[in-house]
């Protein structure tokens, strides 16, 4: 088996990034393509009580367990199966399960800060960066956080304000730079996403 082919997708908080991970693997063989999200890598948090688990920062970078996510990486660039990890927002910790990943000629990898780490961009073949308007990236937020992870107007917005606003200006925007390509409005720019399906699926006859 070939090395698969990593594709980072990063940008801020609600920039569409998930749905242009989507989008690209929706329209490929789901036998030729695999999808890694960052945000299933929060650190275990099991010795810490409820309370203070969600005083986290979830938008730092040590908030993330890079190490196991370069380790699956690896493993997946060596044509390894692992156990993605996954992380239940309501309780701020993972779960005792995990997901069965298999290599594929295709692995997607998305998240906030893919680019903040050296070693994370290093295994990166194509940097993608979703760059969006910060008021459309609030909204999505709170829709989805209200609607998905169960949390309140008041602590969406003391969050965004206290933690994610902060970090996406101290280490998310300035990891632009590291990107192949940009993205404008994310999942509505249906024109970048068809490029970058082409891309992918002439990497894929390609192999």
């Amino acid at each position: 088996m070939r090395k698969p082919v990593f594709i980072g997708i990063a940008g801020g908080t609600g920039s569409g990034k998930s749905t242009v991970a989507r989008a690209v693997f929706q329209s490929m063989p789901a036998s030729s393509i695999a999808v890694i999200e960052q945000d299933s890598y929060y650190r275990d948090q099991s010795e810490l009580s409820y309370e203070e688990r969600v005083k986290t920062n979830y938008d730092h970078p040590l908030a993330f367990d890079n190490d196991l996510l370069i380790e699956h990486l690896k493993l997946l660039g060596e044509g390894q199966t692992v156990q993605k990890p996954i992380y239940d927002f309501e309780i701020h910790n993972r779960k005792k399960e995990t997901i069965l990943v298999e290599s594929r000629d295709i692995v997607i990898l998305e998240g906030i800060l893919l680019y903040e780490d050296p070693r994370i961009r290093d295994l990166l073949d194509i940097k993608v960066f979703v760059d969006t308007d910060p008021d459309v990236r609030v909204i999505r937020r709170i829709q989805r956080d209200m609607k998905y992870r169960g949390r309140s107007l008041d602590s969406i917005i003391q969050q965004y304000m206290t933690t994610v606003r902060p970090a996406h200006l101290q280490f998310v925007e300035p990891s632009k730079r590291y990107a192949d390509l940009i993205i404008p409005e994310g999942g509505y720019n249906k024109v970048a996403i068809d490029l970058m399906v082409t891309k992918v699926q002439s990497i894929i006859e390609g192999k």
